[in-house]
């Protein structure tokens, strides 16, 4: 396993609680988080989150799923939501899939570095190794990002490092 971490490179900020009812942070991902052509148990399902904790002043959060350790210069983006409502604290299992109702209408679902608007599996090619899936949930000091529906993850980390207030993380695995 790799220990590179791309939030080390940001600047500090401080941490709040992010809990998931489909996996435990340094556990293997279940078949449900896994995407569908890696695994024949694989369902592309984005993993149920609650977070707590964050600072008041929390106007809206996004939500990432990335994994550092993909054979590329750039890593890989499995999920990106921004604008997700203050009175948002928790996101249902599945809620990531393209046009599902779990997600709330103001959040803004991003294309993965799969081409899609949606949460894509964990697929690491076979023999690499574990990958980590870091999940991280970012309160956010605004009601909403300037973001088209066009915009890239990375662009949405750009965005989040002028008006992120505190992160919660956790981190998936998993090999094939």
């Amino acid at each position: 396993m790799f220990d590179y971490d791309p939030y080390s490179f940001l600047t500090p900020v401080p941490e709040f609680e992010v809990r998931s009812e489909s996996f435990t942070d340094g556990s293997a991902f279940a078949p449900a988080q896994v995407h569908t052509g890696a695994n024949p148990g694989g369902r592309d399902l984005s993993p149920q989150l609650s977070w707590t904790g964050f600072p008041e002043a929390t106007r809206s959060f996004a939500v990432t799923v990335y994994d550092p350790d993909a054979p590329t210069a750039s890593g890989y983006w499995h999920w990106a939501v921004a604008n997700v409502p203050l009175s948002v604290t928790s996101l249902a299992e599945g809620a990531g899939t393209p046009g599902s109702p779990l997600l709330p209408a103001a959040a803004l679902s991003l294309r993965n570095d799969g081409g899609f608007p949606g949460y894509m599996g964990s697929a690491p090619p076979q023999g690499h190794g574990p990958h980590r899936y870091m999940v991280v949930v970012h309160a956010v000091d605004i009601e909403s990002l300037d973001l088209g529906a066009d915009a890239t993850p990375a662009t949405l980390g750009f965005n989040l490092h002028f008006h992120t207030l505190a992160r919660a993380r956790i981190t998936g695995l998993y090999e094939v």
